[in-house]
This record gives structure tokens, C-alpha cells and sequence, in this order.
């Protein structure tokens, strides 16, 4: 069972990766690595109870996860300002 669950995760892999390349829009090439780093969380997950490890894995997809999040913010946050941290003038009349 778990081992056809991972044919048809990385068969959907594939297609995201597809989208990922020849996305029309990068909003769409977003959305598709995004889908493409969850299903690999999920992958990693099932990677685990069938190699009878899935305690050590799902830790190991946890973070995968967390570390995909962030880097979807960075990248959605550089696509829209163009940069990561900008350094705001102060305003007329704002003291600081």
C-alpha cells in the first residue's frame, strides 16, 4: 500500500515539476514549487513507514516543511518588492 502511495506522489512530483518549468505566470511557478516541496514532504513521510523508520523520518519532513515555508514567503516577498530586507527612510515629522 505504502509503495503505491509513493508511485502516485511521484508521479504528481513530475507534473509539478512540469508546471514548475513552463508555468505562464511566476506566481504559478511559485504555487507549483511549493506543491512540489510539500509532496516531497509527503514523500518523506511515506519514504519512512516503508523502510520501517517513521519516527526518524516524519522529524526529518517536519523540518523540510518549515524550512519550504520560509523559503516560499522569501521568494513571494522578493517576486512582489524585489528585495528581502528594505530599508525604510523615515517619514516627514516621525521621530525615532
Amino acid at each position: 500500500m505504502f509503495t503505491l502511495t509513493g508511485i502516485a506522489l511521484l508521479v504528481t512530483m513530475v507534473l509539478a515539476l512540469i508546471r514548475a518549468i513552463k508555468g505562464p505566470t511566476v506566481y504559478d511557478r511559485i504555487l507549483a514549487s511549493n506543491a512540489l516541496g510539500t509532496k516531497t514532504v509527503l514523500m518523506i513521510a511515506v519514504l519512512g513507514f516503508i523502510v520501517g523508520e517513521p519516527d526518524l523520518y516524519i522529524d526529518i519532513a517536519l523540518m523540510y516543511a518549515l524550512i519550504g515555508f520560509i523559503g516560499t514567503v522569501a521568494v513571494l516577498k522578493v517576486s512582489e518588492f524585489g528585495d528581502l530586507g528594505q530599508a525604510q527612510s523615515p517619514r516627514d515629522g516621525d521621530k525615532s
